[in-house]
């Protein structure tokens, strides 16, 4: 029998590549393990957010600071940042614009239940940047994707909601399902689940028109929640029709359309939707929408706008169970005004355009270099290797193209070559503040790592 392989790669060379890679890093960071030694036992796990033990390398990297695309860690080591706060900080590391704004906003107060002349000015923005929709605001996506559930809920009289297999919602519970040989059913590995959440979502597949029909005969779906391009595992891009069926489906079968950017931002000016005309009922994004501060939008189509405020009208005095106490606040308008005016702009995102471009041929070249079975995907700013090859079509393949061992070991090579791609998947960003020497430098390691491999 042959050797066993991952994505075309030995496993004993794997293990052999990530053993070597982990005491490399171990090895650089004295001053980081001591700083971790000392301080982290007063968190669950030794981390503030569980999801910070998902990185590969064998303790956490503690930053000192960042700017622009460039990470500095407790070490002193300089490193090339392409994950960015998982999209987060994905105009950059603290934009001066919005660095200048939150100074400015900090002497006038951080919170205090009532709007401002920003909260003004970042609504006209707001319709400028993504299209013309009635905006609420939240402090993240997940948040910002229940709201508008709830609002698709209330105007249809509808409970369940149509996700594809393998999306990436946030947390939102009622939608943590998968599809599994046709039939719907929990995501495994939720922590304290007790409701049947088989009630409350149905799961289709991604570019399966014929499934979310099927789905939406039953006449009990409230709204169709989906991502322009699939992101949470390796990128599925969607076939030639397929968002013009879920508009056309959604409308017909009396269910609401909500478009979830909150990854896909990274498309082009306006998102997705803008770029590619796309029609939702419902718009979310978050992440970067403010400059890196925790910050979520969505907004109502008018006819969706006008329904609800017939059902707003009508309904019994109470809590709608919707909004926290933090949410829109000073602080956000301030640093959402000046990402929407000075550096969500064409300008910048052309150059981000043209970056990821870069990227995208390189890694590309790298990969037929050493003959391996992987293909790499774009989406305007957002590039993604994936180690399988490729297009995907929905999300089973996509689970099947995700290589957790392979990618770990890839990216914690990277890391110690300088450079920081997202922890989660393959995914690596381009900000108007990356370099093309940055970019260069991401190439040449990634094809360093290929090499050591794939040698024979």
């Amino acid at each position: 029998m042959g050797e066993a392989l991952i994505g075309g790669v030995s496993i004993k060379r794997i293990e052999a590549f990530a053993a070597r890679e982990a005491a490399a890093y171990a090895a650089a960071r004295p001053r980081t393990r001591a700083a971790l030694a000392e301080g982290a036992g007063a968190f669950l796990d030794g981390v503030p957010m569980h999801w910070m033990r998902d990185w590969p390398q064998p303790f956490p990297m503690l930053v000192a600071r960042a700017r622009g695309a460039r990470i500095e860690d407790l070490d002193g080591h300089k490193i090339d940042d392409f994950c960015l706060g998982d999209t987060g900080s994905m105009f950059g590391h603290s934009p001066a614009p919005v660095a200048r704004a939150i100074r400015a906003q900090a002497g006038r107060g951080l919170t205090y239940m009532l709007p401002t002349e920003d909260a003004l000015a970042a609504g006209r923005l707001l319709t400028e940047r993504f299209g013309p929709m009635l905006w609420q605001i939240a402090t993240t996506a997940t948040d910002a994707n229940r709201n508008a559930i709830r609002v698709a809920r209330a105007v249809t009289g509808r409970a369940k909601v149509l996700v594809f297999n393998g999306c990436y919602h946030g947390t939102v519970e009622d939608v943590m399902v998968r599809r599994r040989e046709g039939r719907t059913e929990a995501r495994p590995g939720l922590v304290g689940q007790v409701a049947d959440l088989t009630r409350l979502a149905v799961a289709a597949e991604f570019n399966d028109l014929a499934s979310v029909e099927a789905a939406l005969a039953g006449g009990d779906i409230a709204a169709i929640l989906t991502e322009p391009v699939m992101t949470n595992s390796c990128m599925v891009l969607p076939e030639p029709g397929f968002h013009a069926g879920l508009r056309d489906l959604a409308s017909r079968f009396g269910a609401l359309l909500i478009i979830d950017e909150t990854h896909t931002i990274s498309s082009g000016l306006g998102g997705y939707t803008r770029t590619h005309g796309l029609e939702p009922d419902i718009f979310v994004t978050g992440k970067c929408v403010a400059g890196g501060v925790a910050t979520a939008i969505w907004g109502l189509s008018r006819e969706t706008a006008r329904r609800f405020g017939v059902y707003d009208a009508a309904r019994a005095p109470g809590h709608s169970g919707m909004g926290t106490t933090l949410s829109a606040n000073p602080l956000q308008f301030a640093a959402l005004r000046a990402t929407l005016a000075e550096v969500m702009t064409p300008e910048n995102y052309a150059r981000m355009e043209a970056g990821a471009a870069r990227l995208s041929a390189g890694l590309t070249k790298a990969v037929t270099r050493v003959g391996a079975p992987w293909h790499v995907v774009r989406v305007g700013a957002r590039v993604e290797f994936i180690c399988a090859p490729g297009p995907l079509k929905n999300g089973i393949e996509a689970e099947a193209a995700h290589k957790p061992a392979l990618e770990a070991a890839i990216h914690q090579g990277l890391l110690n070559r300088g450079s920081l791609i997202a922890p989660f998947h393959n995914m690596m960003l381009i900000s108007p503040a990356t370099s093309r020497a940055q970019i260069d430098r991401l190439v040449a390691a990634f094809a360093e790592v290929l090499g050591q491999l794939f040698e024979t």
